[in-house]
């Protein structure tokens, strides 16, 4: 599985995500979406990203890439935690 986590620097809840995947031991890669490379790469989930209630995108964003296939989109250290206990 591949761990794909769309940040903004100093985003306490990004940091969150992050580091919840390590502690797991898990490999994410991370892209930060004030730069060119990380809005260009989560334009390829536009479809599936959630927003808030203004439009904007939810940062952070955790997709979960199965053999290349999204399987799952999360937005929180909590939705994670809840996801991976569901995997057990």
């Amino acid at each position: 599985m591949d761990y794909l986590v769309f940040t903004l620097p100093g985003c306490a809840r990004c940091d969150k995500v992050k580091d919840l995947l390590k502690a797991r031991g898990f490999k994410p890669v991370e892209y930060d979406v004030s730069t060119r490379e990380g809005r260009n790469k989560i334009r390829e989930y536009i479809k599936m990203l959630r927003r808030d209630s203004s439009g904007s995108v939810i940062i952070p964003t955790l997709i979960i890439e199965d053999n290349g296939q999204a399987t799952a989109v999360l937005n929180s250290a909590e939705e994670l935690d809840l996801w991976l206990k569901s995997r057990v």
